[in-house]
């Protein structure tokens, strides 16, 4: 029995390939993402001779794999990496969608790590290896950027890797959300920092109405932002340059490493 099982990460086109792209796989019967908590129990089954399972992982990637990997090990690991700067800015923009209300120097701290989002989370040559350490299976790590510049040949190694075979025809290659300008995400900031200052976010997300009423709340912000002029906005910036460069030479190495061994372990496609 062939298993493929698509890691993630987060941000990296995975609800497009989830929606889009992986149920077109012919050779191989796809457990939706919506499904991956049965995944295991699924697979057991063994209805099928081969499965392809899909969920992205950020936070969870060691967690997640591990358990799969105990139940079947020699599952072939499938991940797609975006350079850390380009990943963390566009986890910060789901992020402040949400309306969590936080700068992004409060979202992440290169010199303490007391953001939000721990920094260690952005060494993807780690995940690489963490793949390879619990799997049996070399791992298909591919490019976000290949998928948005070059989705046919980003399809081909998915197909080379998982021995499947897809029509072309039958791929939309529009994305499946739409992306948030930056006016609206700046009022949603804006508008979220002022609601806790009298409303702590451990509150307001401890039921399901406070839940409910954050995403309310965002959706009508975001919807209503024409009614704001722009030059209310003139003099901020939702990222700083600055602060996404520090990213970048920061994990340059690391980033150069997995670029290495992407292209070391590239499927040949024709």
């Amino acid at each position: 029995m062939d298993i493929f099982f698509h890691v993630g990460l987060g941000k990296t086109g995975s609800t497009y390939l989830q929606h889009k792209f992986f149920p077109k796989l012919k050779g191989v019967h796809y457990i939706h993402h919506t499904n991956y908590k049965k995944s295991i129990e699924i697979v057991s089954r063994k209805q099928y001779e081969r499965y392809f399972v899909s969920r992205e992982f950020d936070r969870q990637f060691l967690k997640e794999i591990k358990k799969f990997a105990a139940a079947y090990p020699d599952t072939h690991p499938i991940m797609v990496l975006r350079r850390q700067d380009s990943w963390i800015a566009s986890q910060y923009r789901r992020f402040t969608k949400n309306g969590r209300g936080i700068y992004f120097n409060e979202f992440v701290d290169l010199k303490e790590n007391k953001g939000r989002w721990d920094i260690a989370e952005m060494n993807f040559y780690e995940k690489i290896e963490q793949l390879e350490h619990y799997f049996n299976k070399k791992p298909l790590v591919l490019l976000y950027d290949e998928l948005r510049n070059d989705p046919k040949t980003f399809f081909k190694k998915i197909a080379a890797y998982t021995d499947t075979t897809y029509d072309l025809k039958e791929i939309s290659l529009a994305p499946k959300h739409k992306s948030y300008n930056t006016k609206q995400l700046l009022l949603v900031r804006r508008v979220s920092r002022k609601m806790l200052q009298k409303v702590s976010e451990e509150k307001m997300d401890s039921t399901k109405t406070g839940r409910r009423i954050r995403k309310i709340a965002t959706h009508l912000i975001m919807y209503f932002h024409w009614l704001v002029p722009n030059s209310k906005f003139e003099d901020e910036n939702l990222i700083e340059q600055h602060e996404l460069d520090a990213i970048r030479d920061h994990f340059a190495e690391d980033w150069q490493k997995c670029l290495k061994y992407i292209e070391q372990n590239a499927p040949a496609v024709e």
